[in-house]
């Protein structure tokens, strides 16, 4: 069942979103906001992106990485 989602902008932001829309070739605002909602769900936050740098930082200290002179060496 869908449910209609209210959104209250600035004059400026809502024809900035009218652009874009158009810009990046969607039929509607809402398609547009459908794929930004799909897009963030899909996204890495800042925490785990900097978690997973610490992690490979630690395993390339501690000798567990290994020089690869192709993309054909890591697979």
């Amino acid at each position: 069942m869908r449910q209609v989602v209210s959104l209250s902008l600035p004059a400026a932001d809502a024809r900035q979103m009218k652009n874009l829309t158009k810009k990046r070739g969607f039929g509607s605002v809402s398609s547009y906001i459908k794929h930004l909602f799909k897009e963030d769900a899909d996204s890495v936050s800042e925490a785990e992106l900097l978690k997973t740098v610490r992690a490979a930082r630690r395993e390339y200290r501690a000798g567990k990485s290994i020089k690869a002179r192709s993309l054909a060496d890591l697979v």
